[in-house]
């Protein structure tokens, strides 16, 4: 069902999608959807959270595989993870991490982005011992400016805009340098 609901929302949006329309795409009875999920938003969320887990996935997945001492190859590595999922992920263009839906759909508490810079943080903190409230604040800044311009690359051009994208990680690997002491 979240597949479909990846696709779904990829050719509808999130206003036309609907739970009938998910069942007949997923191939399932109706009653099949409501037996897991209250609602579209429901849906919506747990599509999000696995987008979630698959981002941070990746991203552990390449940290283990380079050979980097210094945390500019992580900053490197969450950019670099966060436009290939925009690429090549079924519904995570128009989702996001959620935020299209409710800024708070991943934690009650916290927003969206900031969600996504604490588990960062904890990646970077395992890593690099990167640690401290001002690293956090460091990389929930950084996490927002990185998916303003990325949304904005992606709005320019189908494949983001390379420009766009270059000056992303040129003013968020900038931006960390002078916030981020390691």
């Amino acid at each position: 069902m979240l597949d479909a609901c990846a696709q779904l929302v990829d050719e509808v949006g999130y206003d036309g999608l609907t739970t009938t329309l998910l069942a007949e795409r997923a191939g399932v009875a109706i009653g099949s959807v409501y037996q897991f999920f209250p609602d579209k938003r429901a849906i919506v969320q747990a599509l999000t959270l696995r987008n979630l887990e698959a981002y941070l996935q990746r991203l552990s997945n390449r940290l283990s595989q380079e050979q980097s001492t210094h945390w500019w190859g992580a900053v490197d590595a969450a950019i670099d993870e966060y436009i290939a999922m925009y690429r090549t992920t079924p519904g995570f263009r128009t989702l996001h991490f959620g935020d299209v839906v409710d800024v708070h759909l991943l934690d009650d508490e916290r927003d969206n982005n900031a969600v996504i810079a604490a588990r960062i943080a904890a990646l970077l903190n395992e890593r690099y011992e990167l640690r401290g409230e001002r690293t956090e604040f460091a990389l929930g800044i950084a996490v927002e400016a990185a998916d303003a311009l990325i949304k904005m690359a992606f709005r320019r051009s189908p494949n983001g805009d390379v420009a766009v994208l270059d000056e992303a990680r040129a003013l968020i690997k900038d931006y960390l340098h002078r916030q981020v002491q390691a």
